[in-house]
């Protein structure tokens, strides 16, 4: 008798290829592949004609001298030093100006940001025309215009501005006393860390105070108070452990003291001024997002434009305020390599200028560079991503 023929009960189930999730999968596998192996094709091509032109490779130039002098450096170099030292200075340069260019415009930022927005008609209109001035400049031109017009017009060192025997301003630079230390600063600095600490510590109490009682406490003045008396009382005790060595005219030029260079000026006023510009667009963009009821609530419980100001709108504008602010230090960090038209000594005119022309390493150095600055970029955001989640309005 014939087999009976039998049937599976389950139905065969759909192909693998049919399944979204297996497809993706797919695709970003050979995406990667793909471009690991454009990558090692670059490398490779790289690396053989620069092999066939006898150019070498490799790291083994940063340990030889660098045989050049830097104008400005905040580590100890000379010209016998390594082009590795070079490389710090640069970095270090490029951190300082980068450093001071957020803080300044930060700061002018929000107080520009805040007049735009003055029921003052001339404080409104000159911000605004501030605004529009500052930010249609290119900011290249703008450097040159500080540089060229405004410092290099500066009297000679024998005719420099003199401000009480101890500050000098002149072509070359701004010279200011500098601070020497002697033995026993180290209980100033123990007063400066007790201050912060007990500054700290009295406003996380006064607001779990405010918390608990609806009571405030003045932690603003109570903490500059603090701030100040403290690390002068400590000064006083360790019997004033602190010297001035003062600038003083020698020969052509001044000697002693802190310089700054009009490079080192320039930029960082442009870097600011610029960015100031549009992040006071970005404040005002972040406080006209706070609803007008808060503002209207707060003045009805009867505070002052300053207390609501910032204890009601700008904690509530800063979650709109800080994604394109962080794009503003980004770009204001990106923009710095700009010092190179002036002449200031940052990583791309120290080390991707001068360094790489002395030692025709093009590829390394100039990947030693790309990699200062995505690093730099990479942690502003970090920190600001973290600031701006511990500023986010939370939903209960």
């Amino acid at each position: 008798m014939p087999k009976k023929q039998t049937f599976d009960s389950k139905p065969a189930g759909p192909k693998p290829w049919y399944d979204p999730r297996v497809r993706a999968i797919f695709f970003q596998v050979v995406a990667i592949a793909l471009v690991f192996w454009g990558g090692w094709v670059l490398i490779d091509n790289t690396l053989s004609n620069m092999e066939s032109r006898g150019i070498s490779t490799g790291f083994g130039f940063l340990d030889e001298s660098a045989g050049f002098g830097i104008i400005m450096s905040l580590v100890p170099y000379d010209a016998t030093m390594s082009y590795g030292r070079t490389f710090w200075v640069g970095l270090t340069n490029t951190l300082l100006v980068s450093a001071m260019g957020v803080v300044t415009a930060t700061i002018l930022g929000f107080i520009i940001g805040v007049a735009r927005l003055s029921s003052n008609w001339l404080v409104a209109k000159v911000s605004l025309a501030y605004i529009e001035v500052i930010r249609n400049i290119p900011l290249l031109l703008q450097i040159f215009f500080w540089y060229f017009a405004v410092l290099s017009s500066l009297p000679s060192p024998r005719q420099s501005v003199d401000v009480g025997g101890a500050f000098f301003l002149n072509n070359r630079g701004l010279y200011v006393p500098e601070p020497v230390t002697q033995d026993g600063f180290g209980l100033v600095w123990g007063g400066i860390l007790a201050a912060i600490a007990a500054v700290i510590g009295i406003r996380i109490w006064a607001k779990r105070r405010q918390l608990a009682t609806g009571a405030i406490f003045p932690t603003f003045k109570v903490g500059v108070g603090i701030l100040v008396l403290v690390p002068i009382m400590s000064y006083f005790l360790a019997g004033q452990p602190l010297e001035w060595d003062l600038p003083a005219l020698k020969g052509f030029n001044f000697g002693g003291g802190i310089s700054i260079i009009p490079e080192l000026a320039a930029l960082w006023i442009a870097l600011s001024l610029y960015t100031a510009s549009f992040i006071a667009e970005i404040v005002r963009s972040g406080i006209l997002s706070v609803s007008k009821g808060q503002t209207e609530a707060s003045k009805a419980l009867g505070l002052p434009n300053g207390l609501t100001l910032r204890l009601v709108v700008i904690p509530q504008a800063m979650r709109v305020i800080i994604p394109p602010l962080t794009s503003q230090y980004l770009n204001l960090v990106k923009n710095s390599s700009l010092a190179t038209a002036i002449g200031y000594p940052d990583l791309v005119a120290v080390f991707m200028g001068t360094t790489l022309n002395q030692t025709g390493q093009a590829v390394e150095v100039v990947a030693i560079t790309m990699a200062v600055y995505l690093t730099i970029s990479l942690l502003i955001s970090l920190f600001m991503n973290i600031y701006n989640r511990a500023v986010a309005i939370k939903e209960r």
